[in-house]
């Protein structure tokens, strides 16, 4: 069982949370939902024991867990398959002592031993047959499938995984290991499509306790069977998947309007008959009474609605007609080709969207095309006057924690007053003391509104885009979609989101078999959307 007990916690003074209680019993899969930092990181933090609330208890009780944060953990020098392993201490520290008796036993040297050394293995080989020891790799590469990963993949090295790969690494550990309860923080980021869908039925099948945040409302409509929305009345239960949580949320908030309306006109009326009277002598028993009663007056807040950052992007200085060519561009990561004689050519003004799966090079694309690796072969050419910037997959893993939000933006906002830093990050939802918050007590999609306020107050006018969205709450993330699709310069972006494609994408190129291919067919990549955008042309 999952539970919360009167919990609160605070920030340096800031009250995140007050009073939260609920219990997710054994078996039961639950979604945490609720606007960016209101707390559902932290809630999953303090569940698994890394985190300890301000006040009030919570955790968890018997059985394991396992945890998915949203930042990847994992050795780099480990292959994949000896990382999935890690998952299994007692098993492999038992296999690993299994191959040094096999070892000191075929040496010829432990004659004298080698009855204790027998008798030692099959201890530890019933040991390990208790632990499921002997499905640990099946269930691997069941799960690695799953998640996309190559047969080829399981002796590479993790460190050399793109980021996206990295996050699929952390979630394989997780799922490999099938613990009692299991807490996932943002699981389906970076996943393709085809992902997204393996591990939906992957966690339908699964039989124990899951509690799990992410903005895909599609993806938690096949998983979840009940919603807690964590907000500022606290934690709010809601049954059923995620959108007839949506449709009872918004009934009960018309409900609550309603009663606050209703309350409002009667207090109203009420405060209207003791100013009408308060002086006159003979009412001065009833205008007292009256105001008694107000003050006793239980107030029914009206429903606040979820806002998300409004904010618009503007190019500086015109770029020639020609932004960027990448000619004959090849690349490889040990030994393994992602590009190979791939060109792009981009033209002013254009709004390209690379599509396709984790590992098919969108990313290493971009990071050539911004100098932040040399390709192997071919050459990269900018526009005399191009300026651009380029927000990475991790951006918001870049922030310091040390600074506060204000200092932070302010590292990249050569030149701009603080009034103008502020107000690009009022745009982005930190107002008042908000920006004196340090980085390290945000939420994760605090942080990314942090990465992107900073990356859109520099001078740029080509927009490199690496998975913008992901991270952002559906409010911020329409309203980023929305400012890149006014946006007057030129856009390279890297995504899975759909929305992309719908809203601004003027040219779609798809990476396969490490070329970039120029296709308006869509329909293997997302083929309703593409249907109605053939039928709008």
């Amino acid at each position: 069982m999952l539970f919360a007990e009167n919990v609160a916690k605070s920030f340096g003074g800031f009250d995140l949370f007050t009073g939260v209680s609920f219990h997710v019993a054994d078996g039961e899969r639950v979604a945490l939902a609720g606007p960016n930092g209101a707390g559902k990181t932290t809630l999953l933090r303090m569940l698994a024991g890394e985190d300890s609330p301000s006040s009030g208890h919570a955790g968890h009780r018997n059985g394991t867990l396992g945890y998915l944060k949203q930042e990847s953990g994992f050795d780099p020098e480990n292959t994949l398959e000896q990382e999935m392993w890690v998952a299994f201490p007692e098993a492999l520290a038992i296999s690993r002592r299994l191959a040094a008796i096999e070892t000191e036993m075929a040496s010829g040297d432990a004659s004298a031993n080698a009855a204790t050394l027998v008798a030692e293995s099959l201890d530890l080989y019933e040991r390990f047959a208790l632990l499921d020891g002997h499905e640990v790799e099946a269930r691997a590469d069941r799960v690695l499938a799953g998640l996309g990963f190559k047969r080829s993949d399981r002796t590479k090295v993790c460190g050399s995984f793109s980021g996206g790969w990295r996050m699929r690494i952390a979630l394989a550990k997780v799922l490999v290991r099938r613990p009692d309860h299991i807490l996932l923080d943002e699981p389906t980021n970076h996943l393709d499509s085809k992902a997204r869908d393996w591990l939906s039925q992957e966690l339908r099948d699964y039989l124990g306790t899951l509690v799990i945040v992410t903005h895909d409302g599609a993806f938690l409509d096949k998983v979840a069977k009940r919603v807690l929305e964590v907000g500022n009345s606290g934690v709010v239960s809601y049954a059923g998947n995620y959108t007839k949580y949506l449709l009872e949320r918004e009934k009960r908030r018309r409900q609550q309007e309603n009663a606050a309306a209703r309350q409002e006109r009667q207090l109203s009326s009420q405060q209207e008959f003791i100013d009408r009277f308060r002086a006159k002598a003979t009412k001065a028993t009833q205008v007292k009474s009256r105001e008694k009663a107000l003050a006793k007056v239980q107030r029914i807040d009206r429903p606040r609605n979820e806002v998300g950052a409004r904010f618009s992007i503007r190019s500086h200085g015109r770029v020639e007609q020609t932004v960027l060519s990448l000619d004959s561009i090849s690349h490889a990561f040990d030994d393994e080709y992602v590009l190979i004689d791939a060109n792009l050519t981009v033209e002013r003004g254009q709004k390209v969207v690379l599509v396709g799966p984790n590992g098919s090079g969108k990313s290493t694309l971009l990071r050539l095309a911004m100098g932040e690796m040399r390709p192997m072969e071919g050459q990269v050419r900018w526009a005399e006057r191009a300026k651009p910037g380029y927000y990475a997959q991790h951006q918001d893993e870049a922030l310091d924690p040390q600074h506060s939000v204000l200092e932070e933006v302010q590292s990249a906002a050569v030149g701009a007053t603080e009034e103008r830093i502020r107000t690009v990050l009022g745009e982005f939802l930190f107002k008042g003391d908000d920006v004196f918050k340090p980085v390290s007590v945000l939420s994760g999609g605090e942080r990314s509104r942090v990465a992107l306020a900073k990356f859109l107050i520099q001078t740029t006018n080509v927009l490199l885009l690496d998975e913008p969205t992901n991270h952002l709450d559906k409010a911020t993330r329409a309203s980023l979609v929305n400012a890149l699709d006014k946006y007057d310069g030129t856009i390279i972006c890297a995504t899975h989101d759909p929305a992309i494609l719908d809203t601004f994408a003027t040219h779609v190129y798809e990476m396969r078999d490490g070329a970039c291919v120029n296709t308006r067919v869509m329909e293997p990549i997302f083929p309703v959307r593409a249907q109605r955008r053939r039928l709008r042309k």
